[in-house]
Protein backbone atom coordinates (compact mmCIF):
# COMPACT_ATOMS: atom_id res chain seq x y z
CA UNK A 1 0.00 0.00 0.00
CA UNK A 2 1.35 3.42 -0.97
CA UNK A 3 0.24 6.75 0.44
CA UNK A 4 0.70 10.11 -1.26
CA UNK A 5 2.92 12.43 0.79
CA UNK A 6 1.08 15.51 -0.44
CA UNK A 7 -2.29 14.08 0.69
CA UNK A 8 -0.79 13.15 4.05
CA UNK A 9 0.67 16.65 4.49
CA UNK A 10 -2.63 18.28 3.49
CA UNK A 11 -4.59 16.09 5.92
CA UNK A 12 -2.12 16.90 8.71
CA UNK A 13 -2.37 20.65 8.08
CA UNK A 14 -6.18 20.50 7.96
CA UNK A 15 -6.34 18.55 11.24
CA UNK A 16 -3.91 20.95 12.92
CA UNK A 17 -5.77 24.07 11.77
CA UNK A 18 -9.11 22.54 12.78
CA UNK A 19 -7.77 21.60 16.21
CA UNK A 20 -6.42 25.10 16.81
CA UNK A 21 -9.72 26.67 15.77
CA UNK A 22 -11.69 24.35 18.07
CA UNK A 23 -9.65 25.57 21.06
CA UNK A 24 -10.89 29.17 20.69
CA UNK A 25 -13.92 30.68 22.42
CA UNK A 26 -16.24 31.91 19.61
CA UNK A 27 -18.67 29.24 18.43
CA UNK A 28 -18.28 30.30 14.79
CA UNK A 29 -14.56 29.46 14.94
CA UNK A 30 -15.30 26.20 16.76
CA UNK A 31 -17.73 25.35 13.95
CA UNK A 32 -15.13 26.11 11.27
CA UNK A 33 -12.55 24.10 13.19
CA UNK A 34 -14.85 21.08 13.41
CA UNK A 35 -15.58 21.18 9.69
CA UNK A 36 -11.91 21.64 8.72
CA UNK A 37 -10.70 18.90 11.09
CA UNK A 38 -13.40 16.54 9.81
CA UNK A 39 -12.31 17.15 6.21
CA UNK A 40 -8.71 16.50 7.22
CA UNK A 41 -9.60 13.23 8.93
CA UNK A 42 -11.70 12.13 5.94
CA UNK A 43 -8.78 12.90 3.63
CA UNK A 44 -6.45 10.93 5.90
CA UNK A 45 -8.79 7.93 5.93
CA UNK A 46 -9.26 7.99 2.16
CA UNK A 47 -5.58 8.48 1.43
CA UNK A 48 -4.68 5.54 3.67
CA UNK A 49 -6.30 3.15 1.19
CA UNK A 50 -3.51 3.75 -1.29
CA UNK A 51 -3.84 4.18 -5.02
CA UNK A 52 -7.15 3.76 -6.77
CA UNK A 53 -8.04 0.29 -7.95
CA UNK A 54 -10.83 -1.48 -9.73
CA UNK A 55 -14.42 -1.40 -8.53
CA UNK A 56 -15.22 -4.13 -5.98
CA UNK A 57 -17.42 -6.21 -8.24
CA UNK A 58 -18.30 -9.78 -7.37
CA UNK A 59 -17.01 -11.51 -10.52
CA UNK A 60 -14.36 -10.84 -13.11
CA UNK A 61 -11.93 -8.68 -11.06
CA UNK A 62 -8.84 -10.07 -9.30
CA UNK A 63 -8.86 -9.43 -5.56
CA UNK A 64 -5.48 -7.70 -5.52
CA UNK A 65 -6.78 -4.97 -7.89
CA UNK A 66 -9.91 -4.12 -5.88
CA UNK A 67 -10.14 -0.90 -3.85
CA UNK A 68 -11.12 -1.45 -0.23
CA UNK A 69 -14.66 -0.06 0.20
CA UNK A 70 -14.49 0.19 4.02
CA UNK A 71 -12.61 3.55 4.21
CA UNK A 72 -15.05 5.01 1.70
CA UNK A 73 -17.98 3.89 3.83
CA UNK A 74 -16.33 5.33 6.95
CA UNK A 75 -15.72 8.66 5.17
CA UNK A 76 -19.32 8.78 3.98
CA UNK A 77 -20.56 8.15 7.52
CA UNK A 78 -18.21 10.84 8.85
CA UNK A 79 -19.59 13.35 6.32
CA UNK A 80 -23.13 12.73 7.59
CA UNK A 81 -22.02 13.10 11.22
CA UNK A 82 -20.16 16.32 10.35
CA UNK A 83 -23.31 17.69 8.72
CA UNK A 84 -25.34 17.01 11.87
CA UNK A 85 -22.63 18.53 14.10
CA UNK A 86 -22.46 21.60 11.87
CA UNK A 87 -26.22 22.10 12.07
CA UNK A 88 -26.13 21.75 15.86
CA UNK A 89 -23.25 24.22 16.28
CA UNK A 90 -24.89 26.69 13.90
CA UNK A 91 -28.08 26.57 15.97
CA UNK A 92 -26.09 27.09 19.19
CA UNK A 93 -24.13 30.01 17.72
CA UNK A 94 -27.31 31.65 16.39
CA UNK A 95 -29.13 31.31 19.69
CA UNK A 96 -26.14 32.57 21.64
CA UNK A 97 -25.88 35.59 19.35
CA UNK A 98 -29.62 36.21 19.74
CA UNK A 99 -29.45 36.21 23.54
CA UNK A 100 -26.08 37.80 24.30
CA UNK A 101 -25.06 39.62 21.11
CA UNK A 102 -21.96 37.44 20.76
CA UNK A 103 -21.25 33.81 20.03
CA UNK A 104 -18.39 33.58 22.53
CA UNK A 105 -18.46 30.72 25.00
CA UNK A 106 -18.16 32.04 28.55
CA UNK A 107 -16.70 30.30 31.57
CA UNK A 108 -19.01 28.16 33.62
CA UNK A 109 -19.80 29.75 36.99
CA UNK A 110 -19.36 26.47 38.85
CA UNK A 111 -15.94 25.84 37.29
CA UNK A 112 -14.94 29.39 38.15
CA UNK A 113 -16.10 28.93 41.75
CA UNK A 114 -14.11 25.70 42.17
CA UNK A 115 -10.97 27.28 40.71
CA UNK A 116 -11.33 30.43 42.83
CA UNK A 117 -11.95 28.40 45.99
CA UNK A 118 -8.83 26.29 45.39
CA UNK A 119 -6.78 29.43 44.71
CA UNK A 120 -8.04 31.21 47.85
CA UNK A 121 -7.51 28.10 49.99
CA UNK A 122 -3.96 27.82 48.69
CA UNK A 123 -3.26 31.47 49.49
CA UNK A 124 -4.85 31.05 52.91
CA UNK A 125 -2.66 28.00 53.64
CA UNK A 126 0.46 29.91 52.58
CA UNK A 127 -0.53 32.84 54.80
CA UNK A 128 -1.18 30.52 57.75
CA UNK A 129 2.18 28.75 57.30
CA UNK A 130 3.98 32.08 57.07
CA UNK A 131 2.22 33.34 60.19
CA UNK A 132 2.98 30.17 62.17
CA UNK A 133 6.65 30.12 61.06
CA UNK A 134 7.35 33.42 62.78
CA UNK A 135 7.97 32.94 66.51
CA UNK A 136 7.82 36.51 67.81
CA UNK A 137 4.82 38.24 66.30
CA UNK A 138 4.17 41.91 66.79
CA UNK A 139 0.79 43.57 66.79
CA UNK A 140 1.40 44.90 63.27
CA UNK A 141 2.09 41.38 61.94
CA UNK A 142 -1.11 40.08 63.56
CA UNK A 143 -3.08 42.95 62.05
CA UNK A 144 -1.58 42.25 58.60
CA UNK A 145 -2.50 38.56 58.94
CA UNK A 146 -6.10 39.46 59.86
CA UNK A 147 -6.36 41.95 56.98
CA UNK A 148 -5.15 39.36 54.47
CA UNK A 149 -7.47 36.73 55.94
CA UNK A 150 -10.45 39.13 55.67
CA UNK A 151 -9.49 40.04 52.11
CA UNK A 152 -9.48 36.38 51.06
CA UNK A 153 -12.81 35.76 52.80
CA UNK A 154 -14.32 38.84 51.11
CA UNK A 155 -13.12 37.58 47.74
CA UNK A 156 -14.96 34.29 48.24
CA UNK A 157 -18.10 36.08 49.44
CA UNK A 158 -18.06 38.41 46.42
CA UNK A 159 -17.88 35.42 44.12
CA UNK A 160 -20.75 33.71 45.95
CA UNK A 161 -22.82 36.88 45.56
CA UNK A 162 -22.05 36.98 41.85
CA UNK A 163 -23.20 33.37 41.49
CA UNK A 164 -26.37 34.08 43.44
CA UNK A 165 -27.20 36.94 41.07
CA UNK A 166 -26.53 34.61 38.14
CA UNK A 167 -28.94 32.01 39.56
CA UNK A 168 -31.77 34.48 40.10
CA UNK A 169 -34.52 33.56 37.73
CA UNK A 170 -37.98 34.87 37.10
CA UNK A 171 -39.56 31.41 37.16
CA UNK A 172 -40.58 31.48 33.49
CA UNK A 173 -39.05 28.36 31.94
CA UNK A 174 -39.06 29.77 28.41
CA UNK A 175 -37.22 32.99 29.31
CA UNK A 176 -34.84 31.53 31.91
CA UNK A 177 -33.73 28.35 30.17
CA UNK A 178 -34.54 28.67 26.49
CA UNK A 179 -34.37 32.46 26.22
CA UNK A 180 -36.86 34.97 24.93
CA UNK A 181 -37.64 35.51 21.29
CA UNK A 182 -36.52 38.76 19.63
CA UNK A 183 -40.17 39.86 19.39
CA UNK A 184 -40.35 39.72 23.19
CA UNK A 185 -37.36 42.06 23.43
CA UNK A 186 -39.09 44.60 21.22
CA UNK A 187 -42.32 44.42 23.22
CA UNK A 188 -40.57 44.52 26.60
CA UNK A 189 -40.18 48.14 27.73
CA UNK A 190 -37.77 47.29 30.57
CA UNK A 191 -35.32 45.41 28.37
CA UNK A 192 -32.92 47.54 26.34
CA UNK A 193 -31.85 44.70 24.02
CA UNK A 194 -34.90 45.24 21.80
CA UNK A 195 -34.05 48.88 21.19
CA UNK A 196 -30.68 48.03 19.66
CA UNK A 197 -32.18 45.73 17.01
Amino acid sequence: MTMSVSLLATATVLCAVGGILMLTRPLSRILLGAVIASNGINLLVLSSTGSAGAAPLLYGVPLRRITDPLPQAIALTAIVITLATTAFLLAMAYRSYQLTGTDEVHDDLEDRRIYLRAEVMGQRAELREEYRAESGRTGEERARYRREHRRLRARLRADRALQARGRDASGDLWHDVLGADPEDYVNDKDDDRGAAR
